[in-house]
């Protein structure tokens, strides 16, 4: 038949020799490219039913019910011949066209051309690639929480099954499965969501409203998915350290073995087999090892990833800390928006719109005193500050005040000082004031800065005493003190990571160096203030005074 030549062989599959390797997209790109997409739709649901062959009648009626499928208008069900659509995918390698001859009864039916068509697997396949570039292209992603919870359960179903004595390949085997499956899901949703969320923070033509109600839920959708990492992430972490302290390369290799067993034999097309004597049967243990190898490798990588994605390192940070980040950025990010929307909504400022609207408000002010307000609000008419009268005209002011809604024409005059009318300046002309002497101002800013200095370093001493001490055995502290307690104690929690027993940090200034470590004994520690009473978790605190230590 035309368009099945003799097949070559390319990366260990057949396709026909003239068809080039990306042939079955061509009918995507054609005129007729909605109608061929739905007769290859027939044939993948013609698939899914079991049913392989397809004659072109059977594609007309498939096609009849289902008119008006089509998005560019096509109708389906007037569509009378597909003859030449199912001759051109041949063509192109989609389709195979094998001669009908079972309903044959004359020798002219047998003269005249009927098939039976069925997809290849270049036609399968590209219709599983565009089925997927859809599916992809309108995926809207989500924040899965819900999968954080299930690879915690996973993990800990996992931690239970290394405590036992002997491995079972196939507990372990479904286990892994999920988990990877579940992680899968969550990192490939995440990144859609994320991709979708940018594009909605980059948006242009959005009605206000309307995005508002959606960055309310979308706002409250990220705190709770925020709340809901940092949470289970630490718990994840906890298991992950837990399953690391048992040989978790014993129950990889189990899972590895089980999965060689099912294993296909590869057969190598690149050089036809040459003839040789018969040989004894060899034993299939080095196949099977090298199979093994490659599915220990494989499940190997998998939980680096999964490790990583959760624990991370100094130079390399969880994925999951910048996702956490991401979401809230995220935030303000929305609130910008907001204002960029407003600002569009309330439309271009210019002068002209401003005078419009002015003399609109002038136009609608009930009486002339109301007018006359918005007068000098807008255009603040007021005394001139660069004009400079004589005493004797303030003395005649004060003595007989004029209103300030006298007209200008009625008002007495002001008289001027002669220089500022002759030259602009008022400045008298002779020696500069004397330099004012504020030694005794210096003092007291000196004074009272070093009063602040001594607080600071009475606090100082108090605290970093070089020694470890329980929070429940501090004794009152007073205001600097206290002050200086919370931002020690702020910098050593922002700087705990998940997972970690303790930290040691310095302070923001570098001054101080400050190990935190919890006492896990339940203890509730409450250190008197001179604000009130200051509880939490117990801890032992350790400071040391960087600066004397230099010194």
């Amino acid at each position: 038949m035309a368009g099945v030549a003799t097949s070559e062989r390319a990366g260990g599959r057949d396709r026909p020799a003239n068809i080039s390797r990306f042939g079955p997209f061509t009918h995507v790109t054609v005129e007729k490219a909605p109608l061929y997409r739905a007769i290859m739709g027939t044939f993948v649901r013609a698939k899914r039913r079991f049913n392989v062959h397809l004659r072109p009648e059977d594609v007309l009626e498939m096609l009849a019910r289902e008119p008006g499928q089509d998005g560019d208008g096509l109708d389906l069900g007037a569509i009378t011949d597909v003859s030449a659509e199912l001759r051109s995918l041949v063509d192109w390698g989609n389709l195979r066209g094998d001669p009908d001859t079972s309903r044959v009864t004359s020798v002219e039916d047998f003269n005249r051309p009927r098939f039976l068509y069925q997809l290849t697997p270049a036609g399968e396949a590209a219709e599983t690639a565009l089925a997927t570039f859809d599916e992809t292209l309108g995926r809207r992603g989500e924040l899965q929480a819900v999968a954080l919870s299930d690879i915690h359960s996973q993990l800990r179903a996992l931690l239970a099954l290394l405590a036992e004595p002997e491995i079972d390949a196939a507990k372990a085997h479904q286990l892994l499965r999920d988990l990877a499956g579940v992680f899968r899901g969550l990192a490939d949703n995440a990144q859609a969501f994320m991709g979708s969320l940018q594009r909605t923070i980059d948006l242009h033509d959005a009605d206000l409203d309307v995005f508002l109600a959606y960055k309310e839920q979308l706002i409250d959708y990220l705190q709770r998915f925020i709340r809901d990492l940092v949470v289970t992430s630490a718990r994840i972490v906890d298991v992950l350290r837990e399953i690391e302290e048992h040989d978790l390369s014993r129950l990889l290799r189990a899972v590895a073995e089980r999965e060689a067993r099912d294993a296909a034999p590869d057969l190598d097309y690149s050089s036809p087999p040459t003839p040789s004597p018969p040989t004894p049967p060899q034993p299939t243990e080095p196949l099977v090892s090298e199979v093994v190898g490659e599915r220990l490798a494989l499940w190997t990588e998998r939980w680096e990833g999964l490790r990583h994605w959760f624990v991370g390192d100094r130079r390399h940070p969880p994925q999951s800390r910048f996702l956490r980040e991401r979401a809230r950025a995220a935030v303000p990010a929305l609130l910008s928006v907001v204002l960029v929307l407003n600002e569009r909504r309330s439309g271009r400022s210019d002068r002209s719109a401003d005078f419009r609207a002015l003399a609109l408000w002038f136009a609608q002010a009930p009486n002339d005193d109301d007018a006359h307000r918005l007068w000098r609000v807008c255009f603040g008419l007021a005394p001139a500050r660069h004009l400079t009268v004589d005493a004797a005209t303030v003395e005649a002011r004060d003595a007989e005040p004029v209103p300030a809604s006298t007209p200008w024409s009625e008002a007495p005059p002001i008289l001027v000082d002669i220089r500022l009318r002759r030259t602009g300046r008022y400045e008298r002309r002779g020696a500069p004031n004397r330099v004012r002497d504020r030694a005794a101002e210096r003092r007291l800013l000196a004074d009272r800065l070093a009063a602040e200095e001594e607080v600071v370093r009475a606090a100082r001493r108090q605290l970093a005493t070089g020694e470890p001490v329980r929070l429940s055995e501090l004794a009152e502290l007073d205001d600097p003190t206290f002050r200086l307690f919370l931002a020690v104690l702020g910098d050593a929690l922002a700087r705990r990571r998940p997972g970690e027993i303790g930290v040691v940090t310095s302070s923001a200034d570098g001054t101080l160096s400050i190990s935190l470590t919890p006492t896990d004994d339940g203890v509730i520690a409450t250190v008197p203030t001179s604000a009130g009473r200051f509880t939490g978790p117990d801890h032992l605190l350790e400071i040391h005074d960087l600066l004397t230590a230099t010194a």
